[in-house]
């Protein structure tokens, strides 16, 4: 998702957004000490997601 889009979410969305990002990159993690990703860029760009959806949470709570 975009930052602008995020930024429409309501507090609960963005709780519930963010426990989703971190299950899927643990998930990832975990498979990748196991075995080769077929696509390991993905584990990144969680991390950035995941690192957005922070943002707007803390941009929301200062507001």
């Amino acid at each position: 998702m975009k930052t602008k889009e995020l930024r429409e979410l309501s507090g609960d969305d963005l709780k519930k957004k963010d426990l989703d990002l971190r299950e899927d990159f643990f998930k990832l993690k975990f498979q990748h000490g196991i075995r080769k990703l077929d696509n390991p860029a993905r584990l990144g760009q969680l991390r950035k997601e995941i690192a957005r959806v922070q943002t707007v949470m803390t941009e929301q709570d200062q507001a």
